[in-house]
């Protein structure tokens, strides 16, 4: 079967500053800038940052396109969820939060029991689950 589960993800989302959302999810989480590509001016045309983790079977891609901007409108449900299996590091929240993040508390009583939830610069969440993949 052509998909599976060894089937690479792209996870895209649009950005109002790639900077901005450089410095959360590079210099703060520690992912690889893996793409980067400079749009124009014309409609079609855009700017695009794609971070991961070189091994990762995942990667996430940031857009912005100034002919025609699109405002991200996440919601509160809408997570990217790492299984960190084990404690999240404090110094990690930290570098995260002084990266542009901000700490938040999740609707979801089970995120705030077994994780650490942040907001990236454009509203979207970020879960550090403190379980692993296979103690779901």
């Amino acid at each position: 079967m052509p998909v599976d589960g060894r089937s690479h993800i792209r996870l895209a989302r649009p950005s109002r500053d790639l900077a901005v959302a450089e410095r959360f999810w590079a210099d703060g989480l520690g992912l690889s800038v893996l793409w980067r590509a400079a749009g124009g001016s014309e409609p079609g045309e855009h700017d695009l940052l794609m971070l991961g983790w070189p091994d990762a079977d995942w990667h996430l891609e940031l857009v912005t396109e100034a002919a025609h901007p699109v405002e991200p409108r996440p919601t509160e449900e809408d997570l990217l969820v790492i299984y960190v299996d084990g404690p999240v590091p404090d110094d990690l929240v930290a570098r995260l939060e002084a990266h542009g993040g901000r700490r938040v508390e999740s609707p979801n009583p089970y995120w705030n029991e077994w994780g650490v939830t942040l907001e990236d610069p454009d509203g979207y969440r970020l879960v550090l689950c403190r379980r692993g993949w296979s103690n779901r």
